[in-house]
């Protein structure tokens, strides 16, 4: 395909390398690929000396594709206020999992202004410098299309203002819900703050051109909004894995029974059932070495649940690491863990790590409602089970069969799983037919 057959796309993306996580990994798999599908993608995202990213994962630096346009502005966001006037040196993470079980008066304090001032979120302050450097690319009048991708859902706010300007066909990209995100209420709105957070909602939903969801429950979910949304106007596409980054050959432990959790994990996560069924565990076979390893953030109220179900000392935990070698923990693995919190609508969640997982072509072991979307991407896939949070007996009983299995051979890696609609590349070609049908 010659360069100039490439239609030529906009991205607005506030997480970009060396920021960590799993939000950047979406727009950097999509910018690698887009151009094998006929789009040339330019990134406009914020300085990184000035951003406030949680994580940082410098080896992301090194996936960004040679000679992808990257643009960067500055910002003027609240968080080194927040973290003189707290003494707290970390960003909050998502889901507030590296603050504390329960909110002191200044966390309170600061979680009220961030919810009520910063109006949809404190990253706001970085709009009007993202505005003014897409005025600036926008008017050579090459951009075909324009993508925002959020969390920090302020980014679709950015794309609302260029397509009332410049009324060229808009994406927006939603990862997660917005006014539905499970840790919404701790940010103690008042309704006047969420009467106006709601309507920057219902405009995005109603005037972008469409709109991708990672789930389809997410989409059931946007649809049920009080807005005048066509069906056919929300893509579902869900978060994928990259084969590129599956380098490290499959070692699991011959000596221990190893079952590793990778990502944030915080106490609205319920895993009690699994931390309970792990201890039954440890009596029925006293033969196998078992071990639970956390690899990420995990909260303080999280451990002490940990403790107090009687695992702590087979339990490993594992600060957050590059990609690479969370992959690399993944592969020298038994079992994969993977757990959703127990909040409402919690069927609308499908973790980015799931795909992963599945690439892994390790044993999923995951607590979740029945029915979701998780839970019939690994029924799909052949890769496991799902089970609710409190199927205690039919948990235990799955878990003693793979005991019972490992003891004859340690290593239970799948034979065969159909993941391969969930690769990067695959995901990415579906962008690109939006992306195209709607500049035709």
């Amino acid at each position: 395909m010659k360069e100039t057959d490439l239609t030529d796309l906009l991205y607005i993306s506030y997480y970009w390398p060396p920021s960590g996580g799993p939000g950047v990994q979406r727009g950097l798999k999509f910018c690698k690929y887009l151009p094998q599908f006929g789009v040339q993608p330019t990134v406009l995202t914020v300085d990184e000396k000035q951003a406030s990213y949680p994580l940082l994962d410098e080896t992301f630096v090194q996936e960004v594709p040679e000679g992808l346009p990257v643009h960067r502005t500055a910002t003027s966001e609240p968080f080194e206020y927040y973290k003189k006037l707290s003494g707290k040196k970390e960003i909050p993470y998502s889901g507030f999992a590296n603050q504390q079980t329960k909110d002191n008066l200044v966390d309170k304090l600061f979680k009220f202004v961030r919810g009520n001032l910063f109006i949809p979120d404190a990253r706001v302050g970085w709009n009007k410098h993202a505005l003014r450097k897409a005025d600036e690319l926008l008017q050579s009048g090459k951009y075909k299309a324009i993508v925002t991708t959020s969390p920090p859902h302020s980014t679709q706010l950015i794309g609302l203002k260029l397509k009332k300007k410049y009324n060229l066909p808009w994406i927006a990209d939603l990862r997660d819900p917005w006014t539905n995100i499970h840790y919404y209420d701790q940010l103690y709105h008042t309704a006047l703050a969420k009467r106006l957070d709601e309507k920057y909602e219902r405009q995005v939903l109603e005037q972008a051109d469409a709109i991708i969801v990672t789930s389809e429950d997410t989409k059931r979910l946007f649809l049920n909004k009080p807005a005048s949304i066509a069906v056919d106007k929300i893509h579902v596409i869900p978060n994928g894995y990259d084969a590129a980054d599956f380098t490290f050959q499959s070692k699991p432990p011959k000596d221990e029974f190893l079952i590793t959790y990778t990502g944030t994990i915080t106490e609205n996560y319920n895993i009690d059932v699994f931390l309970k069924v792990l201890a039954h565990l440890l009596s029925l076979h006293s033969e196998i070495n078992y071990k639970l390893r956390f690899v990420g953030k995990v909260s303080e109220g999280m451990k002490k649940r940990i403790e107090k179900a009687g695992v702590l000392g087979i339990t490993e935990f594992v600060p957050y690491v590059p990609h690479q070698e969370s992959i690399k923990y993944m592969m020298e693995s038994t079992v994969l863990f993977l757990a959703i919190a127990d909040v409402e609508n919690v069927y609308a969640n499908v973790p980015g790590k799931l795909f992963e997982y599945l690439a892994s072509n390790k044993p999923i072991v995951a607590l979740g409602p029945v029915h979701s979307d998780m839970d019939r991407i690994i029924d799909e896939c052949g890769a496991g089970r799902l089970f609710h949070y409190t199927a205690y007996d039919l948990m235990l009983d799955h878990m003693n069969q793979w005991s019972k299995a490992w003891k004859i051979n340690p290593n239970l890696d799948l034979p065969y799983i159909n993941h391969s609609r969930f690769s990067r590349e695959a995901l990415t070609q579906e962008l690109a037919a939006i992306v195209k049908q709607l500049v035709r």
